[in-house]
This record gives structure tokens, C-alpha cells and sequence, in this order.
């Protein structure tokens, strides 16, 4: 196995792991560490698949990364939304 490979198999890792502490209950969807599991192992595999194309594999972990980093932005803005909604209670 080349670098790429074990960067793709770490990327895999990544992701099947937030997968798992969700199933668990150790993680919600809301929790940034779950985010941020998926994120970085999308990217991972991303690495990877620019040197072991393959077309699908690559079109899903860019909608992957796409609706990570939106599901990011959102709970971010909740997060703030509630806590100025406290502020102002």
C-alpha cells in the first residue's frame, strides 16, 4: 500500500468511526466532534481518490464535505442564536 492508500484508509476510519459513537449515543449529529469526524475523513479520502480515481467515490465525498460544513454553519448559528436568546431573556 502506498501513503495515498493508508490516507484513504484513515479517511475511512474517520468517518465509520463518527458513524459509530452516533449509533452508541456518545455523539449527536449536533456535536461538533461527529462534524468534524466526518469532515476530515471526507478529506482524507478525498487525498486519496486524486491519486486512485474513482468517479463516484470522488462525486460523494464532495456532497459530503458540501452538507458537513453546512451542517457546521448551521449549529453554529444556533448555537449563537441561543445563546443571544438567553442573553436577552
Amino acid at each position: 500500500m502506498d501513503i495515498f492508500q493508508w490516507i484513504g484508509f484513515l479517511g475511512m476510519a474517520f468517518v465509520v468511526s463518527a458513524y459509530f459513537l452516533l449509533q452508541i449515543n456518545r455523539c449527536t449529529i449536533h456535536s461538533i466532534l461527529y462534524q468534524l469526524l466526518n469532515l476530515t475523513g471526507a478529506i482524507l479520502l478525498l487525498i486519496s481518490l486524486c491519486v486512485h480515481f474513482n468517479l463516484g467515490s470522488f462525486v460523494i465525498e464532495i456532497f459530503w464535505i458540501i452538507i458537513t460544513v453546512y451542517g457546521i454553519f448551521n449549529n453554529l448559528k444556533r448555537k449563537k442564536n441561543e445563546k443571544i436568546s438567553t442573553f436577552n431573556a
